[in-house]
């Protein structure tokens, strides 16, 4: 049943945001703001606390979203919290997400970096992907500071850990 409600509302938002010829930016911004919220548990757990007021929920959306967000994010973002599924957000987006890549026959390469990668090294490592395991990717790049250096790069289930941290981590263990 939760699935069934899960895909309802990323159809919605797709629909919305095809129909409003923003599928590109509002994806873009939701996977952002997917980031932030798996970033921050504080902000999760307001969003989805039943004692915060619904209206005050939309409010720190609207504090959030209004100047880095396109209106359609805005409102998608506010629709689902103000139905309470605000702790379901992540997935949502994750759902919107997988739907608008496999739409096009892709599949969605999460890729974990210490730094933001150039359109030219996402383009490589797509096609690097697509080499290596015949499957074309959108790649969706997440800023994370604890790899260090060099990549994680997600797809599906299938994680490939080339990170500094992995490397070093696999050095030690390999001491011990």
């Amino acid at each position: 049943m939760a699935d069934n409600r899960i895909d309802g509302y990323a159809d919605a938002v797709l629909a919305v945001a095809a129909a409003e010829g923003e599928s590109d930016t509002v994806e873009d911004e939701l996977f952002r703001f997917a980031a932030a919220l798996r970033s921050n548990d504080d902000l999760i757990n307001t969003l989805s606390d039943p004692q915060v007021p619904i209206q005050r929920r939309q409010q720190i959306v609207e504090d959030l979203l209004s100047q880095k967000a396109s209106a359609v994010t805005n409102a998608a973002v506010s629709m689902i919290v103000a139905a309470g599924r605000g702790g379901d957000l992540p997935v949502i987006i994750d759902s919107v997400i997988e739907r608008r890549a496999a739409s096009r026959n892709r599949a969605v390469a999460r890729v974990r970096s210490a730094v933001e990668l150039s359109d030219d090294q996402k383009s490589r490592l797509a096609a690097a992907i697509k080499s290596s395991t015949g499957t074309d990717v959108d790649v969706r790049v997440i800023i994370d500071p604890s790899v260090l250096g060099g990549l994680v790069t997600e797809i599906g289930d299938d994680v490939m850990d080339g990170s500094v941290r992995h490397r070093l981590n696999q050095l030690r263990e390999s001491f011990r």
